[in-house]
């Protein structure tokens, strides 16, 4: 604060004089201004190439699709099969690589025991992927 050097009142001015902030503030901006630059550094990285070598997918082996009906019928594709005839199929498909996809549809009345025991069948014999196929509700 600055005192008065002679005036009404005699007591101290209320004002702040701002010209050394100021003066303070430009001097640290041309600081960093030229030191800012300085700071940063340019480390050399030599990065590895990528290749683009294809990687066998398994998208291209084609899904298995069983539909079992609700008085227990299972279809491989829609081509109608026996228990004896699926296990035999499932393990000859499990052997395969890439495993295909094993989709397993439902009736809406068929029983959970039958889709469990052929899922179950399916696991015994070496599915590992094995999903369910369902409608979207509306």
């Amino acid at each position: 604060m600055a005192f008065s050097s002679g005036g009404d009142t005699g007591g101290p001015m209320a004002t702040i004089n701002v010209t050394p902030l100021v003066d303070v503030m430009l001097v640290l901006l041309i600081i960093f201004m030229i030191t800012a630059p300085l700071m940063t550094h340019k480390v050399e990285i030599k990065l590895p190439d990528a290749t683009l070598k294809k990687i066998e997918d398994a998208s291209k082996t084609t899904p298995i699709t069983l539909s079992i009906q609700e008085d227990g019928h299972i279809y491989w594709n829609d081509e109608p099969v026996s228990a004896e005839q699926l296990e035999s199929r499932l393990s000859v498909e499990a052997q395969k690589t890439p495993q295909p996809q094993l989709n397993v549809r439902g009736d809406k009345t068929t029983k959970y025991r039958t889709i469990n025991n052929v899922v179950t069948v399916a696991q015994k014999q070496g599915m590992r992927k094995v999903g369910f196929v369902a409608i979207k509700e509306r």
